[in-house]
């Protein structure tokens, strides 16, 4: 499995969150479950979808002092779902750089939101780094 599907599977289990306020295990496990699936892999998805679950309202308030007008519930939970997984990878995965988060988060956004969400999720998360260099 490569990086590219392991960050839509996390993207995957952040919507569901974003919904049941609460971490499925049932939903992880058979996403881990795939035969395909490399065991670092594994460790990324596990890390992102529980930092964005321990991090939630740090990342939703970054996130929400980036939008103008926008709060955190009014924003299209697909596009929400992008920007909690490229605001926790930008802040706490010094491993990842910016723009490889930047790039597939708006290619998820391409994949499973509306024709205007990739400019309104791009704008939001150049406010984020923004924030997070400053």
């Amino acid at each position: 499995m490569s990086r590219r599907i392991a960050r839509d599977s996390a993207y995957k289990l952040i919507f569901e969150y974003l919904f049941r306020k609460e971490r499925d295990e049932l939903t992880l496990d058979v996403i881990c479950a795939d035969p395909g699936i490399t065991q670092a892999d594994k460790q990324y998805i596990q890390t992102v979808y529980d930092g964005v679950i321990a991090h939630f309202s740090e990342l939703t308030e970054l996130i929400s002092s980036c939008t103008t007008g926008f709060n955190p519930e009014r924003i299209f939970k697909p596009d929400l779902a992008a920007l909690l997984l490229a605001s926790y990878e930008m802040k706490y995965m010094d491993d990842i750089p910016t723009p490889v988060s930047v790039s597939e988060v708006l290619e998820l956004v391409k994949n499973y939101s509306t024709e205007k969400s990739a400019s309104f999720v791009n704008g939001v998360l150049a406010g984020v780094i923004k924030k997070l260099e400053a």
